[in-house]
């Protein structure tokens, strides 16, 4: 059994066999399957999430201490990185702890890119490779063909534009709720740097792949902008404003 039977049986299949049968138990909507998918995944990786988020907040409340190392050492980088992870050893704040949702979201990212293109077969090959991979549960079998219409949308082509946006727009938010200000210009440099080039990177990758993946990201990223908003008590860095070398820290 090689590689790809094996990421088949653990990842690719179970992700298209739900998909279908979420799709018939939601009245034929692949677009409302996707959705209850994402909701799935989010519910799944709520534990990492949440640590994600309170490791967030914490670096959010640590901010004048940072500031205060970036104004003294800023002229020493290795001398304000060792302060600084001794900083968050201190704080038990993992500062990269925020990978980890996304992280465990990309097989499922890639699985979902591969079960649209299965599962919206519109070719003999690929009706008989669909044929080979769904379970023999009725609420799979019933399901069979399915619509890629879903609000006027193509869920398996490309190239929307409208879905590019809400995309990119979306992630842009969510970065900026936690994006703090830094008094560093060469760090904050790289943060509006950062700032732009993940939203752009995402919705210049929703106009090439289906349309179907990137309702699952727009979807999973509001649901991430809600449960920040939540969690961490309002909309964080996203109304602060731009911050000088001199300027202190504004609250949010």
């Amino acid at each position: 059994m090689g590689p790809g039977d094996v990421w088949n049986l653990i990842i690719g299949n179970p992700v298209l066999n739900v998909l279908v049968a979420l799709s018939h138990i939601l009245g034929g909507s692949f677009g409302w399957a996707i959705i209850a998918l994402t909701v799935i995944v989010r519910l799944i990786s709520w534990p990492l999430t949440k640590r994600q988020l309170n490791s967030t907040k914490a670096l959010q409340e640590m901010q004048p201490k940072i500031q205060e190392l970036q104004k003294k050492y800023g002229k020493n980088q290795q001398k304000l990185q060792q302060e600084m992870m001794k900083l968050y050893k201190e704080a038990g704040v993992n500062p990269l702890g925020c990978l980890w949702p996304m992280l465990i979201q990309l097989p499922i990212w890639i699985a979902l890119y591969q079960a649209i293109m299965r599962a919206l077969a519109t070719t003999p090959e690929n009706l008989l490779d669909l044929a080979q991979r769904l379970y023999s549960w009725d609420v799979v079998n019933q399901a069979i063909p399915l619509s890629s219409n879903f609000l006027g949308l193509d869920l398996g082509s490309s190239g929307n534009f409208i879905l590019a946006i809400i995309v990119g727009g979306t992630m842009w938010v969510q970065q900026k709720m936690t994006q703090a200000p830094s008094v560093d210009p060469r760090q904050a440099s790289t943060s509006r740097m950062m700032l732009l080039m993940m939203p752009l990177m995402f919705g210049f990758l929703s106009l090439m792949f289906p349309s179907g993946l990137a309702l699952y990201w727009a979807v999973s990223t509001v649901i991430g902008i809600i449960t920040q908003y939540f969690v961490m008590g309002g909309w964080g860095y996203l109304k602060s404003r731009p911050q000088s070398p001199s300027t202190p820290l504004q609250g949010k």
